[in-house]
């Protein structure tokens, strides 16, 4: 993981060590053609386009990756199974064990983290006559329609 690269797309080798070992074998061939483009090129390919922002379908040929919709369907496939959650909890052992994380930085994020449990005693601030909160957005009042019939 070492310094910084000036083309964050290309995978280490110390880095392909540990994703390497997360991901699902290739099942059979199921139709002829070109050869599979192996899984390092394909990840290059992924970064490349996630970190310039480039749509898939532009990720130059020049580049070796594979087409874009080849990467798209690596990410899609990786993401349903589960390598990037595997490879999180590897990296942070990693970096836990070299004591090289700094939670000084850390943001929780309340769309990714659930909150806690109201206790007991809660009570809701605003509550209607089913039970859920009133709106915060509409008036109580007859809303105007746009169109003039009726």
């Amino acid at each position: 993981m070492g310094k910084r690269q000036s083309r964050p797309w290309i995978v280490s080798d110390e880095l392909w060590s540990l994703i390497e070992p997360l991901l699902p074998k290739p099942g059979p061939k199921l139709v002829a053609g070109s050869p599979r483009v192996p899984d390092r090129q394909a990840l290059c390919g992924i970064l490349f386009v996630l970190h310039t922002g480039i749509q898939w379908e532009y990720l130059p040929q020049e580049l070796s990756f594979g087409s874009g919709m080849t990467c798209w369907r690596r990410l899609a496939a990786r993401n349903e199974a589960g390598v990037w959650e595997k490879l999180h909890l590897v990296l942070l052992k990693k970096l836990r064990s070299a004591k090289q994380l700094d939670w000084s930085r850390a943001v929780i994020d309340s769309s990714h983290v659930r909150a806690a449990r109201r206790g007991p005693k809660a009570v809701p601030a605003r509550s209607t006559a089913h039970g859920r909160a009133a709106s915060t957005t509409s008036s109580p009042t007859a809303r105007a329609s746009r169109s003039r019939c009726r």
